[in-house]
């Protein structure tokens, strides 16, 4: 019995060491890093984890908007400058009167047109103030100098609108009918150089990142326009590059309806958001409006968008 026990014990041995053996050889096959060790046996190593990946830096892209809006009528539209494709609201191709909003295409022709000549103090003044202040005398100015209509007859030309009127009567600058989705293309225009041309662009791109004064600075004919897209925007999308912007803001008696249109141009995108409301809501609503549609936007979102008012905030 002696010798058949022992022959036993040495079959066992030998399975068990090859058992043992068999995940130790793999590992050397394959370079040690197919198979993790086996509760240490066999002498393999641990499978390294892989490097975390950096996120990408957050921008504004399309995804899903709401707003709780109360007013009648609010669009939006939202274009990558890389690809040119626009996305928006279902009724991004429906129009609000411009307001203020076209004030920078005003300064922006009258620029292109101006070429290489001399920009005298006058004009100068006109150009800063008509961006920076949103001084509608400054503006008139501008565009009677350009030659009033053939100005918005350039714009949609230029800028290949589709959805854009211009006021029959007299050619108002501020009663042209624009979409968002012409908007965000006419903020393309101004950001690509086709606008002002190539002397001038860089010019008027910078005057739009010094808009100044508040939704309370706003006074009849100019003031308080750095508001909206801007209040909208994470620091880590501001930090990325200069943000170049022109509100448009009026209280109607024709309607008694506030006319508000946001526009923000960036080297990666434009972002227009326009709305008509009630004038007892205030100017400092459709501000909110437009930053909460921006927060909503941003890729990847960071948190919950801004809540929009429900009650009257704000001078009119």
């Amino acid at each position: 019995m002696r010798p058949r026990v022992t022959m036993v014990l040495a079959i066992v041995a030998v399975l068990l060491g090859g058992v043992m053996l068999v995940p130790a050889a793999y590992a050397r096959l394959s370079g040690g890093s197919a198979l993790a060790s086996i509760g240490g046996i066999g002498g393999g190593e641990n499978v390294p984890a892989p490097a975390p990946t950096t996120p990408p830096p957050p921008t504004l892209a399309a995804g899903p908007v709401s707003v709780d809006f109360k007013g009648k009528f609010f669009s939006w539209a939202l274009m990558d400058r890389k690809t040119g494709e626009i996305s928006g609201a279902q009724n991004m191709t429906a129009t609000n009167s411009t307001e203020s909003m076209m004030k920078a295409w005003i300064v922006s022709d009258y620029l292109r047109q101006l070429g290489d000549k001399p920009l005298s103090a006058t004009r100068k003044k006109q150009i800063v103030t008509a961006i920076r202040d949103s001084n509608d005398i400054s503006a008139e100015s501008l565009y009677n100098a350009g030659g009033r209509r053939p100005v918005l007859e350039r714009l949609i030309k230029m800028c290949k609108l589709t959805d854009t009127k211009i006021e029959p009567t007299k050619a108002k600058w501020a009663y042209t009918q624009m979409s968002p989705q012409d908007a965000v293309r006419m903020g393309d225009c101004i950001g690509d150089g086709t606008a002002a041309g190539r002397k001038w662009t860089s010019f008027v791109l910078s005057e739009m990142t010094k808009v100044r004064g508040d939704v309370e600075d706003q006074q009849t004919t100019q003031g308080g326009g750095r508001w909206g897209i801007i209040d909208g925007l994470p620091d880590e999308i501001k930090a990325q590059g200069p943000v170049s912007i022109k509100n448009g803001f009026t209280m109607l008696w024709a309607d008694v309806q506030w006319h508000v249109n946001c526009l923000a141009v960036t080297d990666k995108w434009t972002l227009a958001v326009m709305m008509r409301y009630p004038q007892k809501l205030g100017l400092a609503y459709g501000a909110k409006v437009c930053a909460s549609v921006t927060t909503q936007l941003v890729t990847p979102q960071p948190g919950a968008a801004l809540k929009v008012p429900q009650q009257p905030v704000g001078k009119l």
